[in-house]
């Protein structure tokens, strides 16, 4: 378990995968520079991906969250102890957090 996350910073760097839980490995430990996002976002390819796709609600989108390294190593092991993966804890909690704060200012 990797305590910090690699930064891809050219495309490069991602190997092929052989199947999706060994990109999704590989996703656990790296993540996208600031400049690969932001070129990867407006390339014509991927413009002319997303317009093909069928339009359907997403149950999800992707979020960027900056953590502490001594945070993530937390959550990573508190993940690892449970058998989730790190990011479903970190929702959950994230989950678990806001239907506290809106009980508690008489949202819900």
């Amino acid at each position: 378990m990797s305590e910090h996350m690699q930064t891809v910073h050219h495309s490069d760097e991602i190997p092929d995968f052989a199947s999706e839980a060994e990109e999704a490995a590989f996703w656990d430990t790296h993540e996208l520079g600031d400049a690969m996002f932001e070129t990867a976002q407006q390339s014509p390819e991927t413009q002319a991906l997303l317009a093909a796709l069928p339009t359907r609600p997403r149950k999800s989108r992707p979020t960027s969250l900056r953590l502490g390294t001594d945070l993530e190593r937390r959550l990573r092991h508190l993940a690892e102890l449970k058998g989730v993966p790190y990011q479903t804890l970190l929702k959950e909690f994230v989950l678990e957090r806001v239907y506290e704060e809106e009980k508690r200012m008489k949202v819900i």
